[in-house]
């Protein structure tokens, strides 16, 4: 894979994140509005889904500054964790978030007479702090020292003097007795252990896509039993064969698998391959700040930040005082237009 310049790879995470970090956050505020507005929704299962959409939001806005952390800056240590942690933090809570959303939808489903008495909902406080605090508390692990700010130091300088030309003629560098005079350079290898990287992907990142997965196709293979079901009725009352009723839920049963497959290649697949080629592009030891991985690492999260868009839109409640909104405007604008072809 060929390396890019510096300012190539800037405007490379500029182009591809910027339109997907406006869509996120303007989605996700018009979703809090409708949530807001709206009483009816005001409720546990709902309030799970707004700290979804706030952590969402913050992801939206912090997409432009993740791929970054892939890049070789000149930072002092301070600054290098906060450019770090934070985006770090917030993703995990992103994700920690959509793992709870998914959970309790779950019991609903399974439980649908008991699921109250569960402890998400008997102890909503308890449970949203939950999917806050273990992301912030193991994205600040860094901080507290465990980093390779002092190992990677002054390596990291010499690679990336050698790698951006800006080395003296004869070989030197600004550095003596190890000492570097120049700003220190901020590399997430610096910040984030080998061990630490593991931890998250593998004990972290793919288990809770796992568990999402699980519990997903655990709900469809709920509703295709309840499908039979029901058509066993159908065909025990009716008397025949396969009724239009039933035709309709079959057709509307193979529309919702149809919408998670989708759903899965184009928002979950890029993300795992995201992880998969970083976990790989980590062993290496040279800085491979290719093209290829800066396009996987802003499609792979910006997919995932869509998948909160997606299940919103797909709640005609949640929508509904901004479809009402839009219907007022567009009436509005048309009394106008009528008002004015009328007028002589």
């Amino acid at each position: 894979m060929d390396t890019v310049d510096p300012l190539e790879q800037e405007r490379l995470i500029f182009i591809i994140t910027l339109p997907l970090s406006s869509a996120i956050i303007l989605a996700n505020l018009l979703i809090i509005v409708g949530i807001a507005c709206n009483r009816q929704l005001h409720n546990t299962p709902n309030y799970f889904f707004l700290s979804l959409l706030v952590a969402d939001l913050c992801t939206g806005i912090a997409l432009p500054f993740i791929p970054r952390m892939g890049l070789t800056r000149s930072l002092n240590f301070q600054a290098c964790l906060f450019m770090h942690i934070f985006p770090n933090f917030l993703f995990l809570s992103f994700l920690f978030n959509l793992v709870m959303v998914h959970y309790e939808r779950y019991l609903c489903i399974v439980s649908p007479l008991h699921y109250s008495q569960f402890w998400v909902h008997r102890c909503f406080p308890a449970a949203l702090l939950a999917v806050w605090m273990p992301p912030l508390l193991f994205a600040s692990l860094p901080a507290f020292g465990w980093n390779n700010w002092n190992e990677w130091s002054s390596e990291s300088y010499y690679n990336y003097h050698n790698t951006s030309g800006s080395s003296s003629g004869d070989g030197s560098s600004n550095c003596s007795s190890g000492t570097c005079q120049d700003d220190e350079h901020c590399s997430y290898k610096q910040i984030f252990p080998r061990p630490f990287i593991y931890m998250e992907v593998y004990g972290l990142l793919l288990p809770a896509i796992m568990c999402i997965i699980v519990m997903t196709g655990r709900v469809l293979w709920i509703a295709r039993k309840q499908l039979r079901d029901i058509c066993k009725l159908h065909r025990a009352v009716e008397r025949h064969e396969a009724s239009d009723h039933e035709q309709q839920l079959n057709v509307r049963y193979a529309k919702c698998v149809a919408a998670v497959s989708l759903t899965f290649l184009l928002c979950w697949v890029p993300y795992i391959v995201y992880l998969h080629v970083s976990v790989v592009l980590f062993q290496d030891e040279n800085d491979n700040n290719s093209s290829l991985n800066i396009i996987l690492s802003c499609t792979g999260i910006g997919s995932m930040a869509i998948i909160p868009v997606i299940l919103g839109l797909a709640n005609r409640q949640y929508t509904e005082p901004i479809r009402k909104l839009l219907r007022k405007l567009r009436d509005r604008w048309t009394g106008v237009r009528n008002s004015e072809d009328a007028t002589p």
